[in-house]
């Protein structure tokens, strides 16, 4: 398997996996993806269906990795899997569970048990591992430079934590995310483990990250690499859960389902867009946004207008408070034929002079929600509210205000798209305590793993919202710490 960025040249040479990985962000500004997704088979699809059913999460991850993964011995990345999906790490063997909602067609598939209660943990484990493997193998460290709108950044701080051969450097929007979000990370006094307050919004943070990586001598110079789902490791991780649920909700290998998800950065559904081209029997993608509505206008309209950050609206469900949606380059670039230089037109030049492109004239998106099944809808700061309390009144469920954004806009698409829908959940309600408290009237469970988080000494460093800003202090940070 090779891989090629979206804003490639069809002759520009293919990269293996292990070096997109630790790249992170392609050298021309481009996100790397397969050359080609590989395809499934109904005799896969069973030969899978034994593996989950009888060896578990870990073995059927091993199963669909190796089709993108060919640079790793089969048996090391097996024994990859095994360390990253554990009970112990994610509170049940069966690592992702799902549960009916009552007696009806909505699903929801619990992806938020792991080690910060955040979806993010199913991707941030395994490449926190898989980072450790290669940069051993290579005998090499690594500075990684994250931003987060609440939960990238604790699911990857937890995963890198204590490694010795990586660094993280994770941006926050000051100011924008819950208390148990903030302390979640910047409790955490590894000395690896460094925390930037900057002075915007997760866009700005998006944008900082994406400069220093386009400085390619300081790049090169501090081994700077990514951890957000702009690496295409951590998106590829997250196909696995849609495999997964999958293969728990059907009985047959024709069987088809639809995933409603909430997303503001475009990678969680990214990978279930990867899932349907591979062959899994996906009907809908339907994407769910906050008041946010960056994709869905897309997707209604066929214009993507980013916002500038005073326009980008702070809700009550703070991980989807986005407006530069980086994944969403993948989708285009298949939507679009793979066509590297006219992908590379739209975001390079078009976004950066007018703030927008419009493709609603194209016969591309003409036929994108047929040929890719995106539908999506939208929700508000009542809409999650009335929806967490329903789903509790009714069915003793309860959910946080971003996957309640999913089943709100699931229940738009009801009758309209294959049944069941799969909700794919977010995080766990305890670390938006104030919606739920509004929502039904009482503070959710707290996990013991999260005790008193929130009056541990903290370590964070504030700094403006400058790009130059952050590169001295990575040098001067990186510079005090000898590396082998």
């Amino acid at each position: 398997m090779r891989y090629i960025s979206t804003r490639g040249l069809p002759s520009a040479p293919s990269a293996s996996f292990s070096d997109i990985m630790l790249e992170g962000l392609a050298a021309d500004g481009g996100l790397y993806v397969p050359a080609e997704y590989p395809q499934l088979t109904e005799r896969t699809l069973e030969q899978w269906r034994g593996v989950l059913a009888t060896e578990g999460y870990a073995a059927l991850a091993h199963r669909v990795l190796s089709l993108f993964i060919d640079d790793i011995p089969s048996d090391d990345l097996l024994a990859i899997c095994r360390r990253a999906y554990t009970a112990e790490k994610f509170g049940k063997p069966s690592i992702v569970p799902v549960d009916r909602i009552g007696d009806g067609p909505l699903w929801i598939g619990h992806l938020s048990n792991g080690p910060t209660a955040a979806f993010k943990d199913m991707a941030m484990q395994l490449l926190g591992e898989l980072f450790e493997y290669e940069l051993t193998r290579r005998d090499q460290h690594l500075t990684i430079l994250g931003a987060t709108s609440g939960d990238t950044g604790s699911s990857a701080e937890h995963a890198m934590r204590g490694r010795d051969r990586l660094s993280v450097y994770m941006l926050t929007p000051a100011g924008r995310m819950t208390p148990f979000q903030q302390a979640q990370m910047f409790a955490l006094q590894d000395q690896n483990i460094h925390n930037i307050a900057v002075d915007g919004v997760f866009d700005d943070c998006q944008d900082i990250v994406k400069a220093v990586n386009a400085d390619a001598e300081f790049k090169a110079a501090h081994r700077i690499g990514a951890v957000n789902s702009i690496n295409w490791a951590r998106l590829v991780a997250q196909v696995v859960y849609y495999v997964a649920l999958w293969l728990r909700v059907t009985t047959r290998n024709d069987q088809r389902v639809s995933f409603a998800v909430p997303t503001g950065n475009f990678g969680n559904i990214c990978a279930g867009h990867v899932a349907r081209e591979m062959g899994l029997p996906i009907d809908a993608l339907v994407l769910a946004t906050n008041e946010n509505n960056v994709l869905h206008e897309f997707l209604q309209t066929g214009v993507y207008r980013v916002r500038s950050s005073d326009e980008v609206a702070a809700t009550s469900s703070p991980s989807m408070d986005i407006s530069k949606a980086s994944n969403f380059e993948r989708f285009i670039f298949d939507l679009l034929g793979r066509d590297g230089a006219r992908v590379a037109s739209l975001f390079r030049d078009r976004l950066a002079i007018d703030g927008q492109f419009d493709l609603s004239k194209t016969p591309e998106f003409a036929r994108l929600s047929d040929r890719y099944g995106f539908v999506s809808g939208s929700s508000s700061h009542a809409d999650r509210v009335q929806t967490i309390r329903g789903l509790w009144e009714n069915n003793g469920v309860l959910i946080d205000p971003h996957t309640a954004d999913g089943v709100h806009v699931a229940h738009q698409w009801l009758g309209r798209v294959t049944a069941p829908i799969v909700v794919l959940e977010t995080a766990l309600p305890v670390k938006f305590s104030e919606t739920i408290v509004e929502a039904v009237g009482f503070v959710p469970e707290r996990p013991a793993r999260f005790a008193g988080i929130e009056d541990a000494p903290r370590r964070v460093v504030e700094l403006p919202n400058d790009p130059d800003a952050i590169k001295r202090y990575i040098a001067e940070t990186e510079a005090a710490v000898p590396y082998a």
